[in-house]
């Protein structure tokens, strides 16, 4: 908008002059105050403090770890497409579930040669040397899941297998023979093919729709050595 002058050159023509054009003319004191107060709210300020861990105990902070552990658990004894273990991943719980399979997998000789401490390496490297090759597998394949997210479903998914090599132990403690073998293999057919349902509700729609047969064959082979491992196992 603009306000018509008349031009003192003349008198019958008028010139538009800028509306605001006398702004800036006008001085503004700087002693007046700033009223007015910038404060956060007050939830923002407890969500902040509660979600901080610097300022808790190491009991909370260890209390608060294991409950997220028994969280996972849950979520892979009753296998359900969700997204906890992807966002919320750690590695306590895999690395819990391979020292117990491998400690259970041993045959306790009392040989010098054979004391035991070569099965507990071989069962630590194939575990976590298979879940790695699994993890670049779906890497490859394209798969949107980050390299500890896979690491950390695939290394949940062997709680089903170490219940079973739990099993095992106990059948054995009975006498061996063809209603023994039968138990351990029907367990272990179950516990297996549990693995492979819980792994697949996480895995699989981090694949390409026409790759996803790539990706669970994989996971297929991994679980299937370290059922066979449990199904062979004989103490000495």
């Amino acid at each position: 908008m603009a306000e018509a002058v008349e031009s003192p050159g003349d008198p019958g023509t008028t010139t538009p002059r800028p509306l605001f054009a006398g702004l800036s003319d006008i001085s503004i004191p700087q002693d007046i105050p700033v009223e007015g107060e910038i404060t956060i709210p007050v939830r923002s300020r407890v969500r902040e403090f509660d979600s901080s861990t610097l300022n808790e105990s190491v009991q909370n902070t260890i209390m608060r770890d294991l409950k997220a552990v028994g969280k996972k658990f849950m979520h892979v004894l009753y296998p359900r497409k969700s997204n906890t273990l992807l966002r919320d991943w750690d590695l306590w719980g895999p690395l819990i579930l391979c020292v117990t399979l491998a400690l259970m997998l041993q045959r306790g000789s009392v040989d010098s040669e054979k004391d035991g401490g070569p099965q507990f390496a071989e069962v630590f490297v194939i575990v976590w040397f298979g879940a790695v090759t699994i993890t670049l597998n779906s890497k490859l394949l394209g798969g949107n899941i980050s390299f500890f997210q896979s690491l950390c479903v695939l290394g949940y998914c062997i709680l089903p297998l170490t219940m079973a090599m739990l099993v095992c132990r106990l059948v054995l403690l009975a006498e061996p023979g063809p209603v023994n073998f039968m138990v351990r293999l029907f367990v272990v057919i179950i516990m297996f093919a549990w693995s492979i349902v819980a792994s697949t509700a996480f895995l699989a729609d981090s694949q390409p729709p026409n790759r996803k047969a790539l990706a669970v064959y994989p996971v297929f082979l991994f679980y299937f050595v370290i059922s066979w491992m449990i199904l062979t196992f004989t103490p000495q």
